[in-house]
C-alpha cells in the first residue's frame, strides 16, 4: 500500500491524467476515444524521437568538456552565448519536448538560465523551418514583423527569467549534497547497456548482459562524487538514488 501511494505522489501527473481518461469514458465515451487515439500518435512520436534525443544529449555530455560550454554559453558568454543560444534553438529540428533533456544537460555543463530561455523559446516558435512554412502561407511580411517581435521578447524574457529565477532553485539531479546514501535501483528497463555508469564507478556498477548492476548499495562518502557523476551521465536515467 505505501508503495502504491508512494507511487501515486511521485507521478501525480499521470495519476491526474489516468483519473481525467475514466472520468471522460464515463461521461463522454466518443471523445474519450478521440482523445486515447490522439494520445497514442504522440505516445508514438516521443517513443520514436526520445531515444535519438538521449542519445544525442549522452555524446554531448561526454565528450565536450564543461570548461567549453562554460565559455560559449555560460554567465561570462556575454552577447556571443545568447547569439549562440538563439541560433542554436533557431536551426534545430524536432519538437519542443526534445529539447528540454537536452537544455537541462546543458544546464548542469554550465549554461546560463537566461541562454536556456533563448534556446528553449527560439526552438518553440522561431525555427527556420517553421518561418519558410509562415512565410508561404501567410505572407514573408507577417514573417518578417512577427519573427521580429517575437525576437525582441525573448531576449527580454530570457533577462527577467535570469533575474528572477537561479540556477539553485532548479532541480538538476536525484542526487543531493549528502556525504552517504544508498542507491536503491538500476532500472533494468530503462538501462540501455551503454556502460557509462562502469566506467565512472566500476566499483559500484558492473555490466552483465548488457545490464547494469549494482555492486554494492551502501556509498562511503568519498563515492558520492563518483555516483553523482554516474546518474549525471546515464542517457536512459535509469540510476535511481534515495536518501
Amino acid at each position: 500500500m505505501n508503495s502504491i501511494r508512494d507511487n501515486i505522489k511521485n507521478n501525480m501527473l499521470l495519476t491526474l491524467v489516468f483519473i481525467s481518461y475514466i472520468a471522460l469514458l464515463i461521461l463522454m465515451p466518443n471523445k474519450a476515444a478521440q482523445s486515447f487515439n490522439n494520445s497514442l500518435y504522440y505516445v508514438k512520436e516521443m517513443l520514436i524521437i526520445m531515444p535519438v534525443i538521449l542519445l544525442l544529449t549522452s555524446l554531448i555530455e561526454a565528450w565536450i568538456p564543461k570548461k567549453t560550454i562554460e565559455n560559449a554559453l555560460g554567465e561570462g558568454s556575454g552577447f556571443k552565448g545568447s547569439i549562440l543560444s538563439f541560433l542554436l534553438g533557431s536551426f534545430s529540428a524536432g519538437p519542443i519536448y526534445a529539447a528540454f533533456p537536452v537544455c537541462k544537460m546543458l544546464l548542469k555543463k554550465g549554461t546560463s538560465v537566461s541562454n536556456i530561455v533563448i534556446m528553449l523559446s527560439t526552438w518553440a516558435v522561431i525555427k527556420i523551418p517553421m518561418l519558410a512554412n509562415e512565410s508561404k502561407f501567410l505572407g514573408p511580411k507577417f514573417m518578417a514583423i512577427r519573427w521580429a517581435l517575437t525576437t525582441i521578447a525573448i531576449f527580454l524574457m530570457a533577462y527577467i527569467t535570469s533575474i528572477i529565477v537561479r540556477k539553485e532553485d532548479i532541480p538538476m539531479d536525484d542526487m543531493t549534497n549528502n556525504k552517504e546514501g544508498t542507491i536503491l535501483n538500476v532500472n533494468e528497463n530503462y538501462c540501455i547497456g551503454c556502460g557509462i555508469c562502469t566506467k565512472i564507478s566500476p566499483d559500484n556498477f558492473i555490466l552483465i548482459n548488457k545490464k547494469a548492476k549494482l555492486v554494492k548499495k551502501t556509498l562511503k562518502s568519498d563515492e558520492t562524487e563518483n555516483i553523482k557523476d554516474a546518474i549525471q551521465r546515464c542517457p536512459a536515467k535509469a540510476i535511481q538514488y534515495k536518501e
